[in-house]
């Protein structure tokens, strides 16, 4: 209770739009939750609120990226500033129950009001008029995809009379059942064939909606699975293989559309959907290495990704275009940002040491014991990725520049956003205790 009403009266100093100081209250409530990690299980619990392992890390990873919004938003003077902080606010708010209620009604309700700031982050603050269609996908997608979940969890709730997530439920072994219960998820995650909303949404977002993006909402959908798969884990022992199936084609196939794009932000976003695709599948070989696995997956591609997107950004405020056939040479007047492009790439790819890296080895183990066949894909999917990170560092650095943008290097707090963004991918490994 003491961080929901930190929360809750942090309201007040938002709605004044005191940006630096709504900052510097969420470093406080980070440090606050640090020193109080002890969630092997359900504890803080009051008024259907608790943490546990995977929670207390999805909390701590939403309130981070609140913060780099802030510090990387260009929106201090504009009119819509205060507009502008508030809807981040309410995200993060949503997000922040979404994580912590022990309620699966409570849980599908705040998962839906979180598309809300989020539709707006891209109507409001989006780059082209393109950004109409894109809010109407991510809606579309989200809304058919969930109300058979909230069936589900009506009819829970009118046989058994409980919503709690330690709740002992007889569940139907029907497939119709699992893939109500399941389907919201995917779509979140995004598994491949019901990923066409995320490009789209990543595309026409502005920087706060692609960081928040990347970073927190795709861990919904691991978060959700997580959370059902402890409850019926004969359903996923029954049926994983429909959804693998689909993660193994298309982790491979979405690598090949990464080498057809001619937009960064498209070709960062695709690479998200090809990764996600790894997480599910670490999840759906039902052992412990691969959830672990996939769960510092899910962090560790969450940082570089948001750090990717923020990378894009420095390049469209220079060359005012995001298209690989504009960005080039940028090695030639930007080499410490050149640098930071090599090292995200790399981390991108899943090289040592990075929580990718340790994420992808966990992944690995799990799949080849779930099914020896894998290692063909494996092959591929690990070589492609490869291909696709170093196609995005080596086009935009290298190469003759046009002379159309204007020389600037990168400033102070550009570096330190990315520095914030690269020190827990490469420290995280020798404390990885905390995760394990």
């Amino acid at each position: 209770m003491m961080i929901l009403f930190f929360v809750f009266f942090l309201a007040p100093v938002v709605f004044f739009n005191y940006w630096y100081l709504v900052q510097f209250m969420m470093v406080i409530l980070m440090l606050i939750l640090i020193n109080n990690y002890s969630f092997d299980f359900f504890c803080s619990v009051s008024y259907f609120f608790g943490f546990d392992f995977f929670s207390y890390w999805f909390v701590l990873l939403t309130f981070f990226f609140f913060c780099m919004i802030i510090l990387s938003s260009n929106y201090y003077n504009s009119f819509h500033s205060n507009l502008f902080i508030m809807t981040c606010y309410f995200l993060c708010v949503f997000l922040f129950f979404v994580f912590c209620v022990m309620n699966m009604f409570y849980m599908y309700l705040f998962f839906e009001f979180s598309l809300i700031p989020l539709l707006m982050l891209i109507f409001g603050w989006g780059y082209q008029p393109e950004r109409l269609t894109a809010g109407f996908y991510l809606l579309l997608y989200t809304l058919f995809a969930s109300l058979p979940l909230l069936l589900v969890i009506l009819y829970l709730y009118n046989l058994y009379g409980s919503f709690f997530y330690d709740f002992n439920y007889g569940f139907s072994l029907s497939f119709f059942f699992h893939f109500c219960m399941i389907f919201a998820f995917l779509v979140k995650f995004p598994m491949f064939m019901v990923h066409f909303w995320l490009p789209k949404a990543h595309v026409q977002a502005s920087l706060s909606g692609s960081m928040i993006l990347a970073g927190v909402l795709l861990s919904i959908g691991g978060y959700g699975i997580i959370r059902f798969m402890f409850l019926v884990d004969g359903h996923f022992l029954i049926y994983n293989y429909v959804w693998y199936s689909f993660c193994l084609w298309g982790s491979i196939l979405i690598s090949l559309i990464c080498f057809c794009q001619g937009d960064i932000k498209c070709l960062i976003a695709y690479s998200s959907v090809s990764h996600m695709g790894m997480c599910l599948m670490g999840l759906l070989s039902m052992n412990l290495i691969g959830v672990e696995g996939s769960f510092i997956l899910m962090i560790g591609h969450g940082l570089c990704s948001s750090g990717l997107f923020y990378l894009a950004n420095v390049c469209y405020c220079r060359l005012g275009s995001r298209s690989f056939y504009v960005s080039k040479g940028m090695i030639n007047i930007m080499p410490g940002m050149s640098f930071m492009w090599f090292i995200f790439s790399c981390i991108n790819m899943g090289c040592p040491p990075s929580l990718n890296f340790i994420g992808e080895v966990f992944i690995m183990i799990s799949m080849l014991s779930y099914c020896s066949f894998c290692f063909v894909f494996l092959v591929f999917i690990s070589f492609f990725v490869a291909c696709f990170s170093y196609y995005l560092f080596g086009y935009i650095q290298h190469g003759l520049f046009h002379g159309c943008y204007s020389y600037m290097l990168g400033s102070v707090i550009e570096y330190f956003i990315l520095f914030v963004h690269l020190f827990p991918l490469l420290v995280f490994n020798f404390i990885l205790d905390l995760f394990v």
